[in-house]
């Protein structure tokens, strides 16, 4: 950062005196000691920058449609959904804000401090339901020198949209969060809000709510992802496509990740995610040789090297956030060993099956089932577990080495939909719409005793993102290629190239 911002402040008051004193800007973090002179000069010289003709953002009937199902549930209840505050890295600086799941699904908008409000019509007003007023921080006050002398003012961090503005682009009312504690303090009747996000939000709530009631709001909220719509569809396609880029891209400089680590498989894959969307849905993982068996290794530190598989599991998550989740097992040296073939194509012949399994009113719990089969079979026809298989199954023998689940739900949680009851998720039935990943995998650990020598150190997993349709499931990253001597053959012609 090349200057020291002044410290992060609570907007000021814009009816306050022109000047603030010292010990008022002292208080609110503000710099002290500026001139009459430049106090005067900030405020004058700056042009109109009003958008008066902005169209809605893409999603707006979407999320309009998205509210109306939430009112539906909750009559006569008020409805808070913050999209959360800054958080600290270190010091003054602050991670890269991400607003909350639940705010962004039903505004579409991702500003910081915002709130989403779901006012219950009078009794008896006619179509019940809810209005909803959209809560978000005004533009900078020039006037009293929050512009530039605070630290999250427009000169520091960049222009926000108006309220005016912001009434266009999301077709909410808009209205100043400053003042929502004190609107949400003097409330009646019953509040839910959805916890975790904004302490002032629900310090403000604090006597007016309770953890069983907010826990029922998370949990009809994240239900209601379980099924995505046209838009999010259209959004986890698009993040599947800059995924399989980012695969490419990291095929192609393979060499220069065996001259340096896995850091620069990351952040070759990082560079796709932040051109074409918001960042990666998740920590990447790029696990070369014995670090493979780490189901969750983020530190990507460790050497690349020629011989080695390397697992590499990443996904772009789009402006939107909305995020791909894929997995692919590539040799680093572009072909695979005899027994490197061995143990992927019992993980491919698993994913298989597990596609297979994936269509309208099987049971969610289906594709798991059906995979972990196929890679018990393989365990037990190489000796490495005794059979029979039936048994192995039904005591979970093979979970040594499958370790994990086969897939989970996918959208703008790269484990999306995690509130949500049992019955409705791991115990129900998959529906068109709904938007999965099918990811078997084994994983010999190196210190593993109980398998020959020559399997340790060995990790394979292959994950696709997949949609239930109609008529059975599409594999959104298809464009990957997942047979050993496709993978062999894609990463010749991408080094080739």
């Amino acid at each position: 950062m090349a200057t020291e911002q002044t410290e992060q402040t609570e907007q000021t008051d814009p009816e306050q005196a022109d000047k603030p004193s010292e010990s008022e800007e002292r208080k609110n973090g503000v710099t002290p000691q500026v001139s009459d002179e430049l106090a005067a000069n900030m405020k004058q010289g700056w042009a109109d920058t009003e958008r008066r003709d902005l169209a809605p953002v893409a999603q707006a009937e979407h999320t309009a449609r998205r509210r109306a199902a939430l009112s539906a549930r909750f009559p006569g209840e008020r409805l808070v959904i913050p999209a959360g505050r800054l958080k600290t890295r270190s010091n003054d600086t602050d991670y890269p804000f991400r607003a909350a799941v639940e705010y962004a699904y039903l505004t579409g908008n991702q500003t910081e401090d915002g709130v989403l409000v779901l006012e219950p019509r009078p009794a008896g007003a006619e179509g019940g339901g809810h209005d909803a007023t959209l809560y978000l921080l005004p533009r900078s006050n020039r006037e009293n020198g929050e512009f530039w002398l605070s630290g999250q003012g427009e000169l520091w961090v960049g222009r926000r949209d108006s309220l005016a503005e912001a009434e266009q682009l999301y077709g909410i009312p808009c209205a100043d969060v400053r003042e929502l504690p004190d609107i949400l303090r003097k409330a009646t009747g019953p509040v839910r809000v959805v916890r975790s996000h904004d302490a002032t939000i629900e310090a403000a709530l604090n006597d007016k709510v309770t953890a069983e009631r907010d826990e029922e709001f998370r949990t009809v909220l994240s239900e209601m992802r379980l099924v995505k719509d046209e838009f999010e569809i259209a959004e986890l396609t698009r993040a599947c496509e800059s995924t399989v880029r980012g695969f490419e891209d990291v095929v192609r400089v393979l060499d220069r990740a065996q001259a340096t680590s896995e850091r620069y498989i990351e952040g070759t894959f990082f560079l796709r995610a932040r051109v074409e969307g918001n960042d990666v849905g998740y920590g990447t993982i790029a696990a070369a040789g014995p670090h493979a068996t780490t189901l969750h290794w983020v530190r990507n530190d460790g050497p690349v090297r020629p011989g080695d598989l390397l697992l590499l599991d990443a996904g772009v998550e789009t402006t939107e956030l909305y995020t791909a989740d894929v997995t692919r097992t590539l040799p680093v040296s572009g072909r695979f060993t005899d027994l490197q073939r061995r143990v992927y194509d019992a993980v491919y012949e698993a994913q298989e099956a597990g596609l297979a399994a994936v269509k309208p009113g099987a049971k969610y719990r289906d594709f798991h089932e059906a995979a972990q089969r196929v890679l018990t079979e393989h365990l037990v026809a190489w000796g490495l577990v005794e059979g029979p298989v039936e048994r192995v199954l039904e005591l979970g023998l093979q979970r040594r080495w499958t370790l994990h689940g086969t897939g989970h739900m996918l959208g703008m949680d790269v484990h999306d939909c995690a509130a949500a009851r049992r019955e409705a998720y791991v115990e129900g039935t998959l529906e068109p719409g709904m938007c999965l990943t099918v990811e078997p995998g084994l994983y010999f650990q190196p210190d593993d005793t109980t398998v020959p020598e020559e399997y340790r150190g060995i990790g394979v997993r292959i994950e696709d993102d997949v949609l239930v349709t109609a008529d059975g499931n599409v594999n959104l990253s298809a464009a990957l290629p997942r047979r050993s001597e496709d993978v062999e053959a894609w990463m010749a012609e991408l080094l080739a190239g």
